[in-house]
């Protein structure tokens, strides 16, 4: 595998994360919004490598004066997605320091 290959790997991580914490905002600021279905992110592995998140609206029963979030829940999932992201920024900058060292080998 190369280095460009596990950048791009990181990178859709990053980026699949990023579609999670937006949709878990999105969640949090409609929690207290009455039939408000709150919205789910699946994760889906790339053949060529990497991953792709989805955003739908949950399947819960929802009364007309609730929403289905729970608070808990969504406070949770901007931890993991704060862990995920961070995991997948440090291997692409390893990446990146892995292409200084090279282009460095290669000037001299």
């Amino acid at each position: 595998m190369s280095i460009s290959a596990i950048m791009g790997i990181s990178l859709s991580g990053m980026q699949a994360q990023q579609t999670r914490l937006a949709a878990t905002a999105n969640n949090v600021a409609n929690a207290m919004t009455p039939g408000y279905h709150r919205l789910e992110t699946s994760f889906v592995s790339r053949a060529q490598g990497g991953v792709s998140a989805t955003v739908a609206p949950s399947d819960g029963t929802v009364l007309d004066d609730t929403s289905n979030v729970d608070l808990a829940s969504e406070m949770l999932s901007l931890v993991e997605a704060e862990i995920g992201f961070s995991a997948n920024a440090a291997a692409w900058e390893t990446g990146a320091d892995i292409w200084d060292v090279l282009l460095s080998i290669k000037r001299d």
